[in-house]
Order: structure tokens, then C-alpha cells, then sequence
């Protein structure tokens, strides 16, 4: 069941966060439905309650222009039947003002994400305005930026500008966008923290005590960059360096906090990494494509399930659907 994110933020603020995971590929959209279904080895499992998670499916503009939007779009409709017990929202992830209106227009996304925080406060705030005009009059839900992370978002470099609380305060009245993700010193990439810097908690609360009681923030660069895959990487070839995450035990305290989305690309990526650098390490004369592919999806069920523990969510998914059943 595709739904808004509007209609499961309100389920989750204040208690836990929703994971709002990236995919680029057939094996990363049915790793990521079995995890959230709790199923590992096939997709005809039984769901298992006990860490079953709604959750919302990102598509960034580089992920739309792979090769087609219109495959992965497909991919998505055809796990939405094969999976019939799911409950997500399917959200543009740090779209321009161009790309949102056609993902607007196209009545498949539930929310669009645009991002003009790189502009200047009252250029982001007339931007953000015009799409959130024109997407609510398709009942499409908004999620802008205000401030600037740091790293690397695809074509996006920014240095961090933590988001300012009363700016906050007027952007969110003065655009009418429905969720804000904020800066609180996380940046995109392999390399969230410089030196001993964290999660700016106290700049959070301030953005949080601002903004009307139950407005829905966003935490984007939040990947943990878990040290086992970066190893398991590196011992199969590869050379990432430098690397640090977010602490998982850091999600539930935003949650507390009003952070009721938690992005996660760069640990999917790292988990899909690993596993087709040993694949091909470990079986050198297999050419067959679907060999890394039926390794990879079982392990990233498994890892959506850590994920959604440390989130909150896990097990959250049938208390979501009675909510929606109820209205």
C-alpha cells in the first residue's frame, strides 16, 4: 500500500523514526521489501510482525536518470503487488524545481523533496513555495531543506551550514511545506564528522521548540558507515578510507526530538558493495549476473531489519495499518 508520508509521520513523532531508504536496483528493491516484511530467503515468506516497518522508498534524480524512470518506477508498482502487505511512500529525494513538478505531475510519487537550500533564505523560501502550491493541489506531500550539509548527495557539494532555529520558524509558516529537513552538523558520503564532531542535539532542540507542536523534521547524511562493511570492502578490493557514520544509537534520541525520517543511502550502498566484491573474489570464473544478485538481497533483508530496530519502526507496521483502517 502506497501512502503519504504525512499519514505515517503522524504515527511515528516523538517515538520512533521512519527509515527512508534509496534504491537504484532490482536487488535493492526486493532486499529492501523483505526486510521490511521481515523476510529473508524468499519473497513468498510469511511477513513477520515482530520487525515488520512501514517505510518510505527514495529515488534520487541520478537514480531517475540511470536509465529510465519509467524502469524503476515499474519495479516499484510490480513489489507493490508481489508484496501486498507493505505499507511506504514513495518519495523524490533532493529533487530540483523541474524534476518535483514532473514527479508531481506524474501521480505516482506521494511526496517530492525539493531542495533549494543551496539558494540564498528568500530565494529557497519563493522555490519551495511554488512547489509546494503545485504539488498540494494534487495531494502530494512537500519536504524542503533549510541549511546545508555537508559531502556529496550526487551532483550536490555543499559545505555545513547548520539550519538556524527562527529561520526555521518562518520558512515552514511562509511555504507551508510539510516536513523540514534540517542541518545539525551530519554531512552526505562515507565521511559524515570531521575530528570529534556528532549530532548537533542542542541545535535540534532549539529547531524543534520553534516549530508548531508536532511538525515533522528530517535527518538527511544519517548512515551509520558501519565499520564491518567498510573492512569487508577493503579486504575484497576496495579503498574507501576515512570513513564514520552516524552513531545508531543516536536515531531514537532525534526521534525524541521531532525526527521522524531517517535517510539512509550510503549504508546501502556499502552493504551492496561488499557483498558483490567478494562475490566476484570468491568465484572468479562465474560470469552468471544473478550469482551476487541472490547474495545481496537476503543480506540487505537482513540489514533493513537492523536498521528498523535501531530506528524504531520494527514492528510498527501493524499498528500503522490499523491507524490507516481506522482513518
Amino acid at each position: 500500500m502506497i501512502v503519504t508520508t504525512t499519514q505515517i509521520f503522524r504515527h511515528a513523532y516523538g517515538k520512533y523514526a521512519i527509515g527512508a531508504y534509496n534504491i537504484n536496483n532490482l536487488e535493492q528493491a526486493v532486499g529492501l521489501f523483505r526486510g521490511n516484511l521481515g523476510k529473508i530467503k524468499s519473497n513468498t515468506e510469511p511477513a513477520n510482525p515482530a520487525v515488520s516497518a512501514p517505510f518510505i522508498l527514495q529515488i534520487s534524480r541520478g537514480a531517475r536518470s540511470y536509465t529510465d524512470k519509467r524502469f524503476l518506477e515499474a519495479i516499484i508498482r510490480a513489489a507493490e503487488e508481489v508484496f501486498p502487505e507493505a505499507i511506504f511512500a514513495v518519495h523524490l529525494d533532493h529533487g530540483t524545481e523541474e524534476v518535483c513538478y514532473d514527479c508531481i505531475d506524474s501521480g505516482f510519487y506521494t511526496s517530492v523533496m525539493i531542495d533549494a537550500s543551496h539558494e540564498e533564505f528568500e530565494k529557497n523560501i519563493e522555490i519551495t513555495k511554488r512547489v509546494v502550491d503545485r504539488a498540494h493541489a494534487k495531494g502530494v506531500v512537500v519536504e524542503a531543506e533549510l541549511g546545508q550539509l555537508g559531502g556529496v548527495e550526487e551532483d550536490v557539494v555543499a559545505d555545513v551550514k547548520l539550519t538556524d532555529p527562527d529561520q526555521a520558524a518562518e520558512f515552514v509558516e511562509r511555504t507551508g511545506c510539510d516536513s523540514l529537513a534540517v542541518a545539525i552538523g551530519t554531512s552526505h558520503g562515507v565521511a559524515k564528522f570531521v575530528g570529534q564532531q556528532g549530532v548537533r542535539f542542542d541545535r535540534l532542540q532549539q529547531i524543534q521548540q520553534k516549530l508548531p507542536p508536532g511538525y515533522p523534521l528530517v535527518m538527511h547524511g544519517a548512515s551509520s558507515v558501519p565499520r564491518e562493511w567498510v573492512e569487508r570492502i577493503n579486504a575484497a578490493g576496495g579503498q574507501l578510507k576515512n570513513t564514520s557514520g552516524v552513531p545508531e544509537d543516536d536515531y531514537l534520541e532525534a526521534a525524541k526530538m521531532g525526527v521522524v525520517k531517517i535517510n539512509i543511502d550510503t549504508d546501502g550502498r556499502l552493504v551492496w558493495c561488499a557483498v558483490y566484491r567478494e562475490s566476484f573474489r570468491d568465484n572468479p570464473s562465474d560470469f552468471d549476473p544473478r550469482t551476487p544478485g541472490k547474495l545481496f538481497m537476503p543480506v540487505y533483508a537482513e540489514y533493513i531489519i537492523h536498521k528498523n530496530k535501531m530506528l524504531g519502526s520494527a514492528g510498527q507496521l501493524e499498528s500503522v495499518r490499523a491507524m490507516l483502517t481506522q482513518g
